[in-house]
């Protein structure tokens, strides 16, 4: 939160209808900057930092509330991953692997069903840390966040097949960290 204070709490909201958050649970360590993704029945997070940056992947089940459950590790420790993910795979892409400031080029994966360590992916062009995630059905995206200042980079990667990411493109204006991303199979904002 705000103050710095580690938090475990999970809370879902109810997209179709206005309203504030519910409590849904709690994560297994309270920590910050863990980033996630989700398929139609579960939504999985990892990363982030304790005292330092942790591997910890978690996972929930979206129809009934209740606490995170393990599922398994990344493949290096790290905070602020861009992610996203099809309905069956899920990405881990870069983030800090220090909790102060050191990018990462490492790409994981994870089938979203099953429980288990990440399986290295591929690279990215460059270690980028604090970029941001979305994707289509087919197509994931990493955009911007810093290398060894903000980038305007756009990378993508094909979700259902392993390897190295793609030049894209590039955003608008001077580099870009920290910024939101969403898709719904047609195209990302940022």
């Amino acid at each position: 939160n705000a103050s710095g204070t580690l938090l475990a709490t999970i809370d879902y909201i109810t997209i179709a209808s206005e309203g504030n958050a519910s409590d849904f649970g709690d994560t297994t360590v309270a920590k910050q900057k863990a980033d996630g993704f989700a398929s139609t029945t579960r939504g999985v997070y990892g990363g982030g930092t304790v005292s330092g940056t942790i591997n910890v992947i978690e996972y929930v089940t979206i129809g009934s509330t209740g606490n995170g459950t393990d599922f398994g590790d990344l493949t290096v420790a790290r905070a602020d991953p861009a992610t996203f993910s099809s309905s069956t795979r899920g990405i881990f892409a870069g983030g800090d692997s220090s909790g102060g400031g050191t990018a990462n080029e490492v790409i994981d994966y994870v089938t979203i069903a099953s429980a288990g360590n990440a399986t290295d992916f591929g690279d990215l062009l460059s270690a980028t840390r604090d970029a941001a995630g979305c994707s289509s059905k087919t197509r994931g995206l990493i955009g911007g966040g810093y290398q060894t200042g903000g980038t305007t980079v756009i990378q993508y990667v094909t979700i259902a097949s392993t390897g190295n990411a793609t030049d894209f493109g590039d955003l608008t204006g001077s580099g870009k960290a920290n910024f939101a991303a969403c898709s719904n199979v047609h195209g990302g904002i940022s």
